[in-house]
Formats: structure tokens, sequence, C-alpha cells
């Protein structure tokens, strides 16, 4: 059984050490807010103007002034600081970010990044601050399901949807399994009620397995 959203931002939020500094892209990554320890000092950049963002509010306690990147209310941990659009993104250009965590159409095994443009007739492009993010940020973690509703694999050889960035991604967590993207190749870090071999099979890819 693989897993929920929820699960797999719980994962993430697991795997980001104290200190950090991070963007939280729109769509499921926007859930890792949700997971961080209370008072653990991992500080959330949002790239329209806050740092020191904390998690969804309570229903009903939402404040209109308070909304992330996309558009989705969020609260402010005691010392948040609000600042320019342009200074916003000077810090993701300038390599301030520790981590930033993206969802994605696709990801190639040599860790590019699709997640833009599906290429569809009709799709409407959404580039955001994906590729600012995605050269800027030290670590890029990636969210998203292995496989897409049309069932093909999302990790793949190469991507054949327009690039967000070239070589950039770091980790992938997905809701069976979770890769590390290395210098050696594409390695299985942990599993999720699949094999290494059932994901060498889905995938067609060359797998490094360390389970």
């Amino acid at each position: 059984m693989s897993l929920s959203r929820e699960e797999l931002a719980a994962i993430v939020a697991r795997d980001i050490h104290e200190g950090s500094y991070v963007n939280l892209g729109i769509g499921i990554p926007t859930l890792v807010a949700n997971y961080l320890p209370p008072g653990d000092a991992i500080i959330l950049h949002t790239e329209n103007g806050m740092l020191g963002m904390g998690p969804s509010p309570v229903a009903g306690q939402e404040d209109p002034d308070l909304m992330n990147a996309g558009k989705l209310p969020v609260t402010a941990r005691p010392g948040a600081s609000y600042f320019h659009h342009a200074d916003s993104f000077a810090m993701m250009r300038g390599g301030h970010l520790d981590v930033c965590v993206l969802g994605a159409f696709q990801v190639s095994a040599r860790g590019d990044l699709a997640n833009w443009h599906s290429g569809a007739p009709g799709a409407i492009p959404a580039v955001g601050g994906a590729m600012d993010l995605a050269i800027g940020a030290k670590q890029v973690f990636i969210m998203m399901d292995l496989v897409g509703r049309d069932g093909r694999p999302k990790l793949v050889a190469e991507c054949s949807y327009p690039l967000t960035g070239v070589a950039c991604v770091d980790r992938v967590y997905t809701d069976r399994a979770v890769f590390d993207i290395t210098a050696d190749g594409l390695v299985v870090r942990e599993t999720f009620d699949t094999t290494i071999d059932e994901l060498r099979t889905l995938l067609a890819l060359d797998l490094i397995g360390t389970l």
C-alpha cells in the first residue's frame, strides 16, 4: 500500500535538519510545514516575502494577510519577518536556502527536473520561482507520486517535459520509495510496501539498493 501525501510529508519533515532554512513549493510540499516539530529551529521561507512561516492555521482562525506563495493561509512563528518580493528572490538565488521541497511532473535519473509545464494542449505554464529555487537551494528535494495518473512512471531515464533545471535534484520522495540521486547512480534509500526488484521492473532504471 502506497503512502498518503500526509504520511510522505511527515517523512520529508523528519529528514530536514535542525537549523535549516527551507522553502516549501506550491502543492503537496506545503504539507511538510504541518509535521515539523514545534519549536524546532527550522526556518520556513515563502517566496512571496516571509521568513518564519508556521503550519496551517486551525479552521476559522485564518488571517487573510498571511498567505504562502500558493495563496493558502499559513501562520507565523514568533520572530517572523516580512520583506519585498525582490528581496525574497535574492535569498533564493543567492544560495541562502539550505533546502527547497518541490513538486514535479518528471525527474530524470541524473536529477533533471521538469515541473512547470506538462506540454499538454491547453495546459497553463506555471514556473513561478521553481527555476530560482532549483539552482539556488543547497539541496533540492522532490515530492511526487511515483506513477502519474496516466500510469507512467514520473522518475524516468530522460525527461520528456520542458526542464526547470538540469542535474539539480538531490533526493526524490515518492509514495513507494525514497531515492537519492548521486554521482554513482540512483540509490534506493527507503521503500514503502514494495521491493527494489519491483521498482526496477516498474521504472526500467538501474537502481542501487542499500536496503
